[in-house]
């Protein structure tokens, strides 16, 4: 349950991070907002976004490069293409300044990447910890 806690926060995150950078240099914009207090899709950042990026780390866990990439890109491209169909027929989102959909992908693709590198990393780090304690209290019983 921990692991996908932390992916939901590194997911909101990033996404935020992400969001924000492209409202504020006008590529994307958000006509309709949730809460007027914020330029990017809340319920895109903060929910959805990071609720496909647990599925996403837990149908990769035990999968190598290869097998993550394509399954990247099984859950990027839908995303994208929805976005543009949103794009395209609703008010909830305009695409500004040469962005496109292909823009949103790639985007959508580097940060499902990302978390599960920096998800992978944490966990490794923490196992080595781990390891390092109990070594180092096996150690002390012995003596």
């Amino acid at each position: 349950m921990k692991d996908w806690i932390m992916i939901f926060l590194i997911k909101s995150y990033i996404a935020t991070f992400l969001d924000n950078l492209a409202v504020r240099n006008g590529y994307i914009r958000y006509p309709v907002k949730l809460f007027k207090s914020f330029d990017i899709s809340v319920i895109f950042s903060y929910l959805i976004f990071p609720i496909t990026c647990i599925y996403f780390n837990q149908l990769t866990k035990q999968s190598k490069i290869v097998g993550t990439l394509f399954t990247c890109i099984a859950f990027s491209v839908p995303m994208a293409l929805f976005e543009n169909i949103l794009e395209k027929n609703t008010k909830l989102i305009n695409y500004k300044r040469n962005w496109s959909w292909v823009h949103s992908l790639c985007s959508i693709f580097f940060t499902f990447i990302v978390v599960r590198s920096l998800y992978k990393l944490i966990n490794s780090y923490a196992e080595r910890q781990s390891n390092e304690k109990t070594a180092n209290h096996l150690n002390t019983i012995d003596h």
